[in-house]
């Protein structure tokens, strides 16, 4: 009786929990298929930004002259990041708003060639951009974040519940069954399970991973106020710097102090990711797995000199290791090729979980039909 009872409370949080999170899962797992294929589709579509050839050895141009190219673009505007290209270091990224403390929201993009300083293009958001939003935030900030992230945990409890359910169910059949004999209902069910339960780690993975980066603003917060607070201590009662001096120099100063790494992004005096003193050089390594964990060096903006050089939290290195984990990044095409016939296969599973809800609603209908 005790087993039954408790069969029949996780089939309630299983089905429950399903169907409260599916609509918004199936479309995570529509959005996120372009995401995990972006470049390519940026380059089918023509959106991807081609560097130009230049004569061999031709020299990176001084930062500085890619910043004055940024701002003669865009007058009246502010650089406030400074991206590398992780695939193609020579094509630079320049985020810019209308002021220094200006929202995310407000950012526009530039990239320079890195090599002559020069134009490349100023991107428009296209169906990318669209994929990206809809998948991080439903275009509704940090509440469509945390929204979604609750549908994600709801997504992982589906799962640990359908696990639990599933040795008993499966008691009788061998693994792998399909009654193919049996109504279509019932097989149905069999494919519903027999894909859950083999694409259970992937879906586990992903789920937590998307739970995880559904909470990179309240991470990026908490860094701010925890160890960006601690390394720019000194500079508390100091007014923000207006005028910051020599990017070329910043840099080459935290390059210094950081051998065997280089440079993934730079941000500015007064944006979210540095103080109103610095600048941020945000440094990573070589290898697939430290390429995407970030060690921020704080120069001082006025002078050029290292003031803090420290790893980042935990906390933040989960964010970071779980953003590329997500997409299937770590391994080039081929990884991203499985990570897709599983997002497909978790469409299936979705699908069919609400299919099998409809109908076992509708069969009394049907009884009282036929009585």
């Amino acid at each position: 009786m005790k087993n039954t009872r408790s069969i029949r409370a996780w089939s309630f949080v299983h089905t429950w929990s399903s169907l409260i999170c599916t609509v918004f899962l199936l479309m995570l797992c529509i959005t996120g298929l372009p995401l995990i294929f972006h470049h390519e589709i940026d380059h089918l579509l023509g959106n991807e930004v081609e560097l130009p050839v230049v004569a061999p050895g031709t020299q990176a141009a001084d930062l500085d002259r890619v910043i004055a190219a940024g701002v003669a673009h865009r007058p009246g505007e502010v650089v406030q990041y400074m991206i590398w290209d992780q695939d193609e270091p020579e094509r630079i990224w320049l985020s810019m708003a209308p002021t220094p403390t200006s929202p995310l929201s407000d950012l526009k993009g530039v990239v320079i060639d890195g090599r002559t300083a020069s134009l490349l293009d100023e991107p428009k958001p296209g169906f990318i951009y669209v994929m990206f939003k809809l998948h991080v935030d439903m275009f509704a900030g940090l509440p469509g974040k945390l929204f979604l992230g609750f549908m994600g945990f709801l997504f992982v409890v589906a799962l640990v519940s359908g696990v639990v359910l599933y040795a008993p169910f499966m008691r009788k059949l061998e693994f792998g069954t399909v009654r193919q004999q049996k109504s279509r209902r019932t097989r149905w069910l069999d494919l519903h399970n027999l894909l859950g339960i083999v694409t259970l780690v992937w879906m586990l993975v992903v789920g937590a991973t998307g739970v995880i980066n559904t909470w990179a603003d309240l991470v990026v917060t908490l860094w701010r106020h925890d160890q960006l607070a601690e390394m720019v201590a000194p500079y508390r009662d100091q007014p923000p710097v207006t005028a910051p001096g020599s990017l070329e120099r910043a840099v080459a100063t935290a390059r210094a102090a950081a051998p065997g790494m280089t440079p993934a992004f730079v941000a500015f005096p007064q944006s979210l990711y540095s103080s109103g003193h610095h600048y941020a050089v945000f440094m990573r390594g070589a290898s697939p797995l430290t390429s995407r964990v970030y060690t921020p060096a704080l120069i001082d903006a006025t002078t050029g000199e290292l003031t803090a050089i420290r790893s980042m939290p935990w906390y933040a290195v989960s964010l970071f290791v779980s953003q590329p984990l997500h997409f299937g990044d770590y391994g080039g095409l081929p990884l991203r090729i499985i990570w897709a016939v599983l997002d497909i296969i978790a469409i299936i599973v979705l699908g069919s979980g609400v299919y099998l809800w409809v109908v076992r609603k509708r069969r009394p209908v049907r009884k009282l039909v036929h009585a």
